[in-house]
């Protein structure tokens, strides 16, 4: 598995409106991508998922705008 990408997404938590970050890393292995998300939430609930992408989403993940980054937790 080989690392592509990283990032750090900062959002505002609609339920608290507290500051908060994300991170996304972007991987490649021999079937496709792996997108890991986590937020930085030190508390039980932080959220971690792996998402499978084709080269098509990975490529729209690597384009993003700052605007959009974080698409992929919805």
């Amino acid at each position: 598995m080989q690392l592509v990408a990283s990032r750090n997404v900062r959002f505002i938590d609609s339920q608290s409106l507290e500051a908060g970050s994300a991170r996304e890393v972007l991987f490649r292995n021999k079937s496709g991508f792996i997108l890991y998300l986590s937020d930085d939430d030190c508390s039980s609930a932080q959220q971690e998922r792996l998402i499978s992408l084709e080269l098509r989403e990975a490529l729209i993940w690597l384009n993003e705008g700052n605007s959009d980054q974080g698409s992929f937790w919805t």
